[in-house]
This record gives structure tokens, sequence and C-alpha cells, in this order.
């Protein structure tokens, strides 16, 4: 008698949960780069390349939807805002880090 599989869904998947909040064309360099600190949008966009301010703007919003970074914003003018990682975020950069080790394996 043939085995049935049973089908794993996207909840049970703590996998695919963690790759899918971390798809998306940008939000890995902006991760990595929140490592170093507190960072404005302007910073995003002068250090990573061909970055488009909107979609810059979506992915940070994803991003702070999903626990990984906190917004700060200043009343001041003009208004100011900056993104900073949270303990989950931190922990998601140590797994990058090994991920960015594994890659060199590849190169």
């Amino acid at each position: 008698m043939k085995e049935k599989i049973r089908t794993i869904t996207e909840k049970e998947c703590p996998l695919e949960i963690a790759v899918n909040t971390i798809s998306g064309k940008w939000k890995i360099p902006i991760i990595w780069r929140m490592n170093e600190g507190e960072k404005r949008p302007s910073e995003f966009l002068r250090g990573i390349a061909n970055v488009d301010r909107r979609v810059l703007n979506q992915q940070l919003k994803e991003m702070e939807a999903d626990g990984l970074i906190i917004k700060t914003s200043f009343k001041e003018l003009p208004p100011r805002v900056e993104y900073r990682l949270t303990e989950l975020g931190e922990k998601l950069v140590k797994v990058l880090w090994e991920l960015n080790e594994w890659g060199k394996l590849l190169i």
C-alpha cells in the first residue's frame, strides 16, 4: 500500500515563513547595512545601488510589520526618521552572516 504524504502548509513550515519574510530584492541589503547602526532612508538610497525610493519605503514598511526593524520618527523640522534593528532583526543578521560565509564557498 502506498504511503500518503501529508502536505505541509506555510504556517507549519518555519523555513518557508523565514524565506518569505526576507524575500524582496532589497531586504537583505537593507538589513545588512542596518547592522552598522541606525540608518535614515537617504543613507539606504546612497548605500544601495539602483534602489528606488518607493520600493525602499515599501520594503521598510514590510520589515517593520514583520518585526525586523523599528522606525523612529523625530518631531523636528525638517522631519527625520531613522530605522534600527529589533532583537529579531539582529538574530537575522547572524543567520545572514553564516549564509554569507556559505556563499563564499560557491565562488
